[in-house]
């Protein structure tokens, strides 16, 4: 049996860090807990995954980082920027139009007649 997240999970790494990020800021590790405790463990992404996406979206400016010793540990805790909020809300958008649409096929819509 497969391990780990399906393919379909594309693009669901950025949507689900922006949106917790829009909340609040937040660390790495912290963001891993929260994906899984807000899904109901639905979906768990390791740190090789959620790291890599923080660095990535920092990168391109959707993020800021600042680090921040707490009880002697040295944190580096993420925030959303303006052009992070902009992307979120595209992605968004776009995830819930796919979501809808395989939800019409599940529930078993009427589709248009073929050609």
């Amino acid at each position: 049996m497969r391990q780990g997240n399906p393919d379909f999970m594309n693009g669901v790494p950025e949507l689900l860090i922006l949106k917790l990020l829009a909340a609040r800021e937040m660390y790495g590790y912290e963001l891993v807990q929260s994906i899984r405790e807000q899904t109901n463990e639905a979906i768990s992404l390791s740190e090789g995954v959620v790291y890599p996406t923080l660095h990535a979206l920092e990168i391109e400016g959707a993020l800021k980082s600042r680090r921040n010793t707490v009880n002697g540990r040295s944190r580096v805790y993420y925030s959303i920027t303006k052009l992070g909020s902009r992307k979120l809300a595209r992605i968004a958008d776009a995830w819930s139009s796919v979501t809808r649409a395989v939800q019409s096929v599940l529930q078993g819509a009427k589709h248009a007649s073929a050609f």
